[in-house]
């Protein structure tokens, strides 16, 4: 239930997308990326202070509050006029433009709001049509690749930290763990509480989640987006096999600060592609769709990050690599580049 909350978050996204003009997209998108971040740093700050003294489970209390404040929230965030348009609500169109003139200190141009109405929505058959049948299955890939190293490296920070495997020195040691009546039992799962010195380590490779912004917003403008999203792709799969060389521990957080940064920095670039590629009546739709294969790589993650981690470091990070290459490959050879696209209305 909570990851079918978490995935609609999309929405917010499309319908900042569709406020903006085309030419501040490539600049002001990767920027909601600072409240990612914060949002990143108050977890793992609330976590340090909560778990150790009064447990996990108040954790996800407090951390539900801000849930609760935006469903409260909502009702101050316009409806997109764009929406509002394709489905003949033109009035509605108009209101929420007047008030956008009036907080721009700027008045509506004349003339009427006309549009036709379209009497067909999306559906889940326009993604596969012939227009966008390359670009759908390609955009699925890589959504799938760039959640499944996302969220492949925030769990392999946690393994590696976790078991203290700089240089995999302690890759074959044991912790004893008590069992209750049966006393001392010696158990393989390694599990302890994080130090002090953990927490640091995560909140400074999550700083990394905003290191790259202003190069990628460079390659987002410049570059375009297939060719951006390329590079940070290509570059996040060497990072990964470098999480295998035998380093420091200021190596090791430098390595992970690096891919946090490339990770982030590859949501930016894709979220922003998939909501200029779609026309209005598809982009609902086609956020959504990639937003589930983009579930389906988050839900995939632990079992490499963890499981197969524990029998192979190397074979764990070779992994995430191989399908970061693909999506490098994937990306680079999108059909279509949104660089100075006007959003499209209708298919």
């Amino acid at each position: 239930m909570v990851g079918c909350g978490v995935s609609g978050h999309s929405q917010g996204l499309i319908i900042k997308t569709e406020f903006l003009p085309t030419k501040y997209r490539g600049y002001m998108l990767p920027l909601s990326q600072v409240f990612w971040l914060a949002g990143s740093l108050l977890i793992i700050g609330l976590a340090s202070v909560v778990i150790p003294t009064i447990g996990w489970r108040w954790l996800i209390r407090i951390a539900s509050i801000p849930g609760i404040i935006l469903i409260m929230a909502f009702k101050f965030i316009p409806e997109s006029a764009r929406f509002n348009v394709s489905t003949g609500n033109t009035q509605a169109a108009v209101a929420t433009l007047e008030h956008v003139a009036k907080v721009n200190h700027s008045v509506m141009p004349e003339g009427k709001l006309v549009e036709p109405v379209l009497e067909k929505r999306g559906r889940f058959a326009d993604l596969l049509d012939a227009k966008y049948l390359r670009t759908t299955l390609q955009i699925w890939v890589i959504w799938l690749g760039i959640s499944f190293a996302y969220y492949g490296v925030i769990l392999a920070s946690a393994e590696l930290l976790e078991r203290d495997l700089v240089c995999g020195s302690k890759a074959d040691s044991e912790v004893v763990v008590t069992g209750g009546d049966s006393g001392e039992s010696q158990s393989p799962c390694y599990c302890h509480m994080f130090a002090p010195s953990d927490y640091r380590t995560m909140i400074i490779s999550t700083i990394g989640e905003i290191a790259l912004n202003p190069l990628n917003i460079l390659g987002i403008n410049f570059l375009g987006r297939r060719l951006s999203l390329s590079i940070t792709m290509g570059c996040t799969a060497l990072f990964f096999l470098l999480l295998n060389i035998c380093t420091s521990s200021a190596g090791l957080i430098g390595f992970l600060f690096m891919l946090r940064a490339l990770v982030a920095a590859n949501f930016n670039t894709i979220y922003i592609y998939t909501a200029e590629v779609y026309p209005t009546t598809m982009r609902a739709l086609g956020m959504g769709t990639s937003g589930s294969l983009c579930r389906i790589g988050a839900m995939v993650a632990p079992f490499i990050s963890q499981v197969l981690m524990s029998a192979s470091i190397l074979g764990a990070l070779c992994l995430f690599s191989s399908v970061c290459v693909v999506c490098a490959i994937s990306a680079f050879t999108l059909p279509i580049e949104t660089k100075g696209r006007a959003l499209q209305q209708i298919k």
